[in-house]
């Protein structure tokens, strides 16, 4: 018998006495550590003075586990966390789920208060839309809410649900549930009976006398989603029957209908033309999302990095939080900050702000390569187990890289995973995922070279380290 084998029938006998007998105990003799004080336990073992702690049940504190009614509220224990909402799937269901962050006046302060799957994320990194989850016949909406964001003139939180297919009301919807997950804890929200109603106010989130508190509501309503923003002041793209001729261009209206194009396949191009025009869009923003992978280990910070050629062939990079880079003056790109951990009730999400108008501003074409890093000191880690998927939106224009990373891509030396690729010429984006990497153990950045018409990448480019100044690699350096 090994020692190892003898230290497990030991603690087996610890816990079961009675199989003691089974076991040779007389040729061993261990060591085990029990509190402060070693204790030389061999074949009279069960008569030692040993002194056993007592069990202490390791379930949930009762409090972290609260059931609450529609009017009632409660405090959370930390400002960042998860709503999920579930139901059974069903036949002519479409179940939405949006947030709206609204002021003390219970409206939103413009359009961008609205984070529903045609925007997912507010600038503040407030709120944030995941796209819902079929398993087993049952569907899952999440949006993860980080209440120490938000904004000064922002008082709540109001997630709604909405049914805008032609199975009616929300009494069609089986099995509808909701909870609030924020660290350990768990607020499960009981919901009202509906019959007819479209549109819901689940819950509020806000923060009271420094406390971040949920309220739940189940408030119906009969006019879904287009209801929900009038209520709180979105206005949506809907035509009036006799449209009088405005004397100016109105602000584009938030459209509640447009889908998201997947990009997921290397070699796949998707083109988005700039507005012009004084309520054009002045903003291209790149995101990088990823999760928790599980493994129980404090390893899900990366990094996203956006290499930028320029029209004269030299190379920039923009990473939180030394290399942020400036929105309207050169490179004309700013990362709006660095995140550190991912979470399943929060995944980690990096935002850079392209400016629009890059290309007439640099004089010429700009390629943009966007990147996913994790540093050797994260400990190991598989960054394709993170999922990172990149997400680019103009406007109403919402592109999504999902390139899935298989087979030997998921070894935890490969440090770099590039998204995806953004060329910007006057007046026209065009978008391709890659799901190239760095080769295994290699610190090398990605690098663009303009080949005639034709930008080329390859993962050889300097390395780059937070804190530190930029390094040469032959004649490459970014400047």
């Amino acid at each position: 018998m090994s020692s190892a084998s003898h230290k497990s029938v030991l603690l087996l006998s610890i816990l079961q006495p009675g199989l003691a007998s089974t076991f040779p105990f007389s040729s061993y003799t261990s060591l085990w550590r029990f509190g402060p004080e070693w204790t030389s336990v061999g074949p009279r073992f069960m008569q030692s003075r040993l002194t056993l702690p007592a069990h202490k049940p390791r379930n949930r504190r009762p409090e972290l586990n609260q059931s609450l009614k529609p009017g009632e509220n409660t405090t959370i224990n930390q400002s960042k966390g998860q709503v999920l909402v579930t139901h059974s799937a069903g036949a002519n269901l479409d179940v939405n789920l949006t947030a709206f962050l609204i002021t003390d006046s219970g409206k939103v302060v413009d359009d961008s208060g609205m984070v529903f799957f045609n925007a997912p994320e507010h600038a503040s990194g407030a709120a944030a839309f995941s796209p819902p989850i079929i398993q087993a016949g049952s569907i899952s909406h999440s949006i993860s809410f980080d209440l120490s964001r938000l904004p000064a003139a922002i008082s709540k939180i109001a997630i709604t649900l909405t049914q805008d297919g032609t199975g009616g009301g929300f009494a069609g919807v089986p099995n509808l549930s909701a909870r609030v997950l924020a660290g350990d804890q768990v607020l499960d929200l009981a919901p009202g009976a509906f019959e007819r109603e479209t549109g819901i106010i689940v819950l509020e989130l806000y923060v009271r006398n420094g406390q971040a508190k949920a309220r739940s509501v189940w408030q119906g309503f009969a006019s879904g989603l287009v209801g929900l923003c009038g209520m709180y002041g979105v206005e949506v793209d809907d035509e009036p029957a006799t449209a009088p001729i405005p004397a100016a261009p109105p602000a584009k209206p938030v459209s509640i209908t447009k889908t998201v194009i997947t990009l997921d396949k290397p070699g796949s191009t998707h083109k988005v033309s700039l507005e012009k025009g004084a309520a054009a869009p002045k903003v291209i923003k790149v995101s990088a999302r990823w999760v928790d992978n599980g493994d129980g280990r404090d390893n899900d910070d990366l990094d996203l990095r956006i290499g930028i050629l320029r029209p004269d062939g030299r190379m920039s990079i923009i990473q939180a939080p030394d290399k942020r880079g400036s929105f309207e003056a050169d490179p004309f790109v700013f990362h709006t900050g660095d995140v550190v951990s991912a979470s399943t009730s929060a995944p980690g999400i990096e935002t850079v702000e392209i400016n629009a108008a890059i290309s007439h501003l640099m004089g010429g074409k700009v390629a943009l390569v966007c990147s996913v890093y994790s540093a050797v000191d994260n400990g190991a880690v598989s960054v394709a187990s993170l999922k990172p998927k990149m997400r680019m939106e103009y406007g109403d224009e919402v592109v999504e890289c999902a390139f899935e990373f298989k087979g030997g891509f998921f070894s935890s030396l490969v440090y770099t995973y590039v998204l995806g690729m953004i060329e910007i010429d006057g007046d026209e984006i065009r978008i391709s995922p890659s799901g190239v990497t760095s080769k295994t153990g290699s610190e090398a950045t990605p690098w663009l070279t303009r080949k005639g018409d034709r930008v080329e990448l390859t993962m050889d480019g300097p390395h780059v380290f937070k804190g530190r100044p930029l390094e040469r690699k032959g004649n490459k350096h970014y400047v």
